[in-house]
């Protein structure tokens, strides 16, 4: 795998989870307030959506205001057009 396919491969990670979280907000938020620390909170997202360490994080630091059905649409066109970009589509 060359870099530029790592880097999609990588961005693709992050785009997906943030799908996820959005589609799954309520159960995210409710994690996070349950969370004794920002770790936990980053370990039990993680888990949620199956997602790894790049994936929660991503989600933890995606801000409020990002969680709209418009927003969610933008980035499910993202990882279309990155899934595109890779030689075998995912």
């Amino acid at each position: 795998m060359n870099e530029d396919e790592r880097r999609t491969r990588d961005h693709l990670m992050i785009v997906d989870a943030l799908v996820r979280a959005v589609d799954r907000r309520d159960e995210v938020f409710q994690m996070i307030e349950d969370s004794e620390d920002v770790d936990e909170a980053r370990r039990r997202v993680g888990q949620l959506l199956g997602v790894g360490e790049l994936g929660s994080r991503a989600v933890l630091d995606m801000q409020v205001r990002r969680f709209t059905r418009d927003h969610r649409q933008r980035l499910a066109s993202e990882a279309e057009e990155l899934r595109s970009k890779l030689p075998d589509g995912r």
